[in-house]
């Protein structure tokens, strides 16, 4: 039954990776390249994407930092930040995003919803399919009956687990755009653990 699951989900995941828009990539990728400080904000797990992905940037070698932290300075002119919110609503992540783009600090979201407030903001959006909301009327007994189940990834995580596996290859894409190979990575991972 696990292993079912498992490869309907690998499958929902490529199916939202078809759907990546090249331009979006390239200006993501782009953008990260000329960016001096790179900020990263999402609240849940996709914050947790973040700081996976804000690791991987900063063994590249990019000046990256994970809003919220203690140690992350003030951003200027030339920064990016990059918020990550599968609905393009949520409060906190909204809130840094409107306080970015007062400062004219240029922003990418990667989200499910082009049309959302946290996308609106942004100067570069990337979408990325993930699981529509669930209407509150959702039933499960009778989802079964009418052969509507639930989802195979509860509260939206097929958001977080694609957009995991994009940043991860953007990664793969940054690597060789600079010429980096996995031992240059390793030498700036952390070694006091």
């Amino acid at each position: 039954m696990v292993k079912r699951i498992l490869k309907e989900i690998t499958k929902r995941i490529m199916a939202n990776m078809d759907k990546l828009n090249e331009e979006e990539i390239k200006e993501f990728i782009d953008n990260i390249v000329k960016s001096k400080n790179i900020f990263i904000v999402g609240a849940g797990r996709s914050g947790l994407v973040g700081r996976a992905f804000a690791m991987r940037l900063m063994h590249l070698g990019f000046n990256v930092y994970v809003i919220g932290e203690t140690i992350t300075p003030s951003v200027k002119k030339d920064d990016l930040l990059i918020a990550i919110s599968g609905s393009g609503r949520t409060s906190s992540t909204l809130s840094v995003v409107e306080t970015a783009k007062e400062m004219g600090i240029r922003i990418i979201s990667v989200t499910s919803h082009k049309d959302s407030p946290i996308a609106k903001l942004s100067d570069v959006v990337v979408k990325i399919p993930g699981r529509e909301e669930i209407k509150s009327s959702y039933n499960y007994v009778s989802s079964q009956l009418t052969g509507e189940h639930e989802p195979l990834t509860p509260l939206g995580s097929m958001f977080e687990l694609s957009t995991m596996l994009f940043l991860d290859s953007l990664i793969a894409k940054l690597m060789s755009i600079l010429k980096k190979r996995e031992k240059d990575l390793r030498e700036r991972h952390a070694n006091l653990q």
